[in-house]
């Protein structure tokens, strides 16, 4: 295993790390990739992620459990920063989009869908 390179961001940023279950189906999953392929995100959703002040997202997946990691400045205010993304264009709809795979309520939004997670352990002192 080669890992995963990581951009240089030219400051110190914070790193939230989130969880969501999709539904248990193969199919289901492999759509659910292949609509976060860069030829299938939808450019106004990735345009607002940055709008918002999120300067790297990265989604990883095992099996039907999904793990978000997101970089932000220092100064970056998660609630404030989810309350914008939810008013920008077409956001919700692919909320409603992508919400066939995930295991959440009908109309939910980003903030309300993804589960943070706490960090536990960290090598550095």
């Amino acid at each position: 295993m080669d890992g995963y390179k990581q951009r240089d961001h030219g400051q110190r940023v914070k790193r939230y790390v989130q969880t969501m279950e999709l539904r248990d189906d193969p199919q289901l999953i492999a759509e659910y990739r292949r609509r976060h392929s860069q030829q299938e995100a939808w450019k106004e959703v990735l345009d607002g992620i940055r709008q918002v002040g999120i300067l790297e997202m990265e989604i990883y997946i095992l099996g039907n459990r999904i793990v978000m990691v997101v970089d932000t400045p220092l100064d970056f205010d998660w609630e404030t920063a989810m309350a914008q993304l939810a008013t920008l264009p077409r956001q919700q709809e692919w909320e409603d989009y992508m919400a066939l795979f995930q295991q959440c309520r009908e109309g939910a939004t980003s903030n309300e869908k993804w589960q943070t997670m706490e960090r536990m352990f960290h090598l550095y002192p």
